[in-house]
């Protein structure tokens, strides 16, 4: 139990388990607010030995000697039930976890509170800024929310608008916005513990999904203009990758620009230049130019880089 925080505060449990929930984890741990118990997903094998590793929120957790840590395989295990009912917390603080059952968002007298990284009640889903930089966004965000039963369709409390930059992967953007949501959950527990928080309905028929990335949604399809090309490299990167087929060798790919939008006289997918720095590949219509690629099993290169390696035949295609 971490008893360094002064004694006025909610009492709270943290429910999370990626590097995303980190920032916000360690902003409650050094506030005035009381960390109660952690919650998180069971430790899974990762890496490539396969090693049994505890999530980054558990990581976090052991560092700064907080406790108890939950890891239910089941969230409504009985025992996980009680466990988490004796903690008594005012309030429970959702990022990155999983979909709650009843039982548990409507426990905490406070409510239970979620960080989700879009401006609702657009992308919702378990993959929202995948999908924003997929779908040609040019901004998003992060909203806080009471959780009710319908996935991220709850009452927001406070959100706050962030541009997608036109070079911006996930992954740049998940760096930015993890910190952005670590204050304005910060802020709304603060609102919380005052009693000033006003909420405002999501308007339903604006949502927008984001589901689920799949290993079929992965695959590129070249067969699309070269900006949208882009977008979906830039959206899947560096997690879990884009990627498509070069004589049954997976390849890839996690920054692109598209060089033309005119359409080439070349079949989608082909490879029309592959020589010192440049591998450009015809879209319909345009041209995408690949900055960055791996080869399945290899390490992430510059494209000059892999061509000198991996040379690549034009009039070839990527399927």
């Amino acid at each position: 139990m971490n008893n360094r925080q002064q004694s006025t505060g909610l009492n709270i449990v943290f429910m999370g388990t990626p590097e995303f929930a980190l920032p916000t984890l360690e902003k409650i741990f050094h506030s005035r607010h009381r960390i109660a118990g952690i919650v998180t997903q069971p430790d899974r094998p990762r890496g490539r030995g396969h090693k049994l590793l505890p999530t980054p929120v558990k990581q976090f957790a052991l560092d700064h000697h907080l406790s108890p840590v939950l890891q239910p395989e089941l969230l409504k295990d009985p025992d996980f039930i009680s466990a988490l009912r004796a903690l008594n917390a005012d309030l429970f603080v959702v990022v990155a976890f999983r979909i709650l059952p009843e039982i548990i968002f409507t426990m905490p007298p406070k409510g239970c509170v979620n960080l989700h990284p879009s401006l609702l009640p657009k992308y919702r889903g378990a993959a929202p800024l995948n999908w924003a930089i997929i779908e040609g966004e040019t901004r998003t965000g992060i909203t806080s929310i009471f959780l009710q039963k319908q996935v991220d369709a709850g009452n927001m409390i406070m959100q706050q608008e962030m541009p997608i930059y036109p070079e911006d992967t996930f992954g740049t953007l998940h760096d930015r916005l993890a910190p952005a949501g670590a204050d304005l959950m910060l802020e709304t527990l603060d609102r919380i513990e005052a009693g000033t928080v006003q909420t405002t309905a999501q308007d339903d028929s604006l949502a927008t999904p984001a589901p689920k990335l799949s290993k079929e949604i992965c695959r590129l399809n070249f067969a699309q203009p070269a900006a949208r090309v882009k977008n979906w490299i830039h959206g899947l990167s560096p997690f879990p990758g884009a990627y498509a087929f070069y004589r049954e060798q997976m390849v890839k790919f996690y920054r692109a620009k598209p060089v033309s939008s005119e359409t080439a006289d070349a079949r989608p997918g082909e490879i029309i230049r592959a020589e010192k720095e440049d591998l450009w590949i015809a879209c319909q219509p345009g041209v995408i130019a690949i900055q960055e690629l791996q080869l399945e099993g290899r390490k992430v290169l510059k494209t000059g880089e892999f061509l000198r390696g991996m040379p690549l035949s034009t009039g070839e295609r990527l399927e």
